[in-house]
């Protein structure tokens, strides 16, 4: 007959596995939220790059004394 005490010799046997695959999937979820974030800044980078680029044409047109 099995006793208890067997039982209880492996209950945290799994354990360390499971949070090996937690800290996988949290790095995974960090790397796509950062890719995420990069493109989000990529956009925004160049928005700010048209923006520039726009006000420097707008400030060549308007110049008077070039007239």
């Amino acid at each position: 007959m099995v006793g208890n005490d067997d039982f209880l010799d492996d209950i945290n046997a799994g354990e360390g596995e499971n949070e090996h695959i937690i800290d996988i999937e949290a790095n995974e979820l960090a790397d796509k939220e950062a890719k995420i974030q990069a493109q989000k800044n990529l956009l925004a980078r160049k928005r700010i790059d048209e923006l520039i680029e726009k006000k420097r044409l707008k400030e060549l047109l308007d110049d008077e004394d070039d007239w």
